[in-house]
């Protein structure tokens, strides 16, 4: 999947999603994920960290390590290894790692998921990581086609009979006017075309390309005829087309290894990889077999070696890795040995625990010792109270809600007292019960209501202790 970022007041897009808000998916682009207000690893020119940068707080020994793993990753020069972030929970190791697909660029694919979705009753343990990391290795295609660009200035459907039915009436075909520097054109097209085009949301003044093969339809923005300084919408704007309206154009596609496997698994089109570009489409969970995935990379290295193609090794972001059990472990490291390997990072909050799968094999992590030697450690810190603080009034500006300065004390020394996720949960709820009472400002009387309401992790063990210590003792005396 792809990071975006995006500067100014506004709300960022969601970051755990597995490909970037568009302009046109409004509803996605106003959720408030987790991670929403890391925008990157927050690092100088240098390599050092700022203390407040990139929407991190604090942890600069850890984002100065992985500025160093960016590095290594951007010079090619950490295949065979993995990145093994480790610390308390709640102390950044998925906002590291959300940072460092940010530091790669929005066109390096990254690909995140939690050890437990290895267990599937669908498919095998294995074949998920497999998945996974295809998801995570990026193909850049370059392709020269025959393509009719232009603004479009007619799109008129011409409707006809429909034959199945006397009463209504289908399209026969769509005109489309297109105009470059050089002159205008009209085309007759086929009514598939209309509805890709109604499907991009084009409509008159807006610059688009159509394949002539295909009839794939692209919108490449807005005309800049149409810019004005009073419009206020998020919109691109690009020059009037040069030269004729048919013309012959490269084209640059971004897929990745996990799309060309789900495609040839239920192929449509043509066979070479190009046809495969025009027709991906979403499998269900079935397996995709080690030799379709080597006649995939046979032809993928043909383009490769002609230059037509360019592979862009991508991340897989592995959360709890702890609970991959010992042959999920021993795949890995084959995965980490293969010539097509992505960047792995890996993360865990575990210590010294029982490697799963087995009964009496103990390891830091809960990770093996073979591939834990392979991987560069490093380790996040606990937060600070002052930190705790600026955390939780960066997510109220992300969410836009107003805190009281009481209420910063206090959410702090909660955060401090249980962790910081338990003080990030309370600002939302908490907003409600202000609303609710007429005001736009949390005050520390809804903090405290909220803790009336519900229990932090420590809180509730504490009480689970105590009523269990009753009954101990009684058991004890009975026996």
């Amino acid at each position: 999947m792809k990071a975006s970022t995006s500067s100014g007041s506004t709300a960022a897009p969601a970051h755990n999603a597995p490909l970037p808000p568009t302009s046109s998916s409004a509803g996605r682009s106003s959720r408030i994920a987790p991670h929403s207000h890391i925008k990157g690893l927050g690092l100088t020119p240098e390599g050092f960290a700022s203390s407040d940068a990139g929407g991190f707080i604090g942890q600069t020994n850890a984002r100065e390590a992985c500025g160093v793993v960016v590095d290594l990753i951007k010079s090619r020069k950490f295949s065979g290894r993995a990145l093994l972030l480790v610390g308390a929970p709640g102390t950044g190791k998925t906002a590291l790692a959300l940072a460092i697909s940010q530091e790669l660029g929005a066109k390096v694919p990254f690909c995140p998921m939690v050890g437990s979705e290895v267990y599937s009753a669908e498919v095998k343990k294995t074949e998920v990581l497999a998945e996974a990391f295809r998801r995570a290795i990026g193909l850049r295609i370059k392709e020269t086609k025959e393509v009719y660009e232009g603004e479009v200035t007619e799109l008129t459907p011409t409707e006809a009979e429909n034959p199945l039915s006397g009463y209504g009436k289908t399209v026969s075909h769509v005109v489309v006017g297109l105009k470059t520097v050089r002159g205008t054109k009209q085309l007759r097209l086929d009514p598939t075309v209309y509805e890709a085009i109604l499907k991009e949301k084009i409509t008159v003044g807006d610059v688009i390309y159509i394949e002539r093969n295909t009839g794939a339809v692209k919108r490449v923005g807005r005309s800049d005829a149409y810019a004005a300084s009073y419009d206020l919408e998020a919109e691109t704007y690009v020059p009037l087309p040069k030269g004729d309206v048919h013309k012959r154009k490269e084209l640059v596609q971004d897929v990745t290894l996990g799309d060309l496997d789900a495609a040839n698994a239920r192929p449509q089109g043509g066979q070479d990889i190009m046809s495969v570009m025009g027709s991906l489409v979403k499998s269900g969970r079935t397996e995709v077999t080690d030799k379709l995935r080597r006649e995939v990379n046979k032809v993928v290295k043909g383009y490769v070696d002609q230059g037509v193609a360019e592979v862009v090794p991508g991340v897989v972001f592995i959360d709890e890795v702890h609970m991959l059990d010992i042959e999920c472990f021993t795949y890995l490291n084959a995965l980490l040995e293969s010539q097509m390997a992505p960047t792995v990072i890996l993360a865990t909050n575990r210590g010294m625990s029982v490697v799963r799968g087995t009964d009496d094999i103990v390891s830091p992590h809960g990770i093996p010792v073979d591939l834990l030697d392979r991987c560069m450690i490093v380790k996040t810190d606990a937060y600070t109270r002052e930190q705790i603080g600026k955390v939780v009034q960066m997510r109220a500006n992300v969410e836009g809600l107003k805190l009281s300065p009481e209420v910063l004390d206090k959410l702090s020394a909660e955060g401090e007292k249980s962790s910081l996720r338990y003080a990030l949960q309370l600002l939302t709820p908490a907003s409600i019960m202000a609303s609710l009472a007429g005001r736009t400002q949390i005050e520390a009387e809804d903090v405290n209501e909220m803790n009336e309401l519900f229990l932090d992790a420590k809180t509730s063990a504490a009480m689970i202790t105590e009523s269990h210590a009753p009954h101990a003792q009684a058991e004890g005396a009975s026996s």
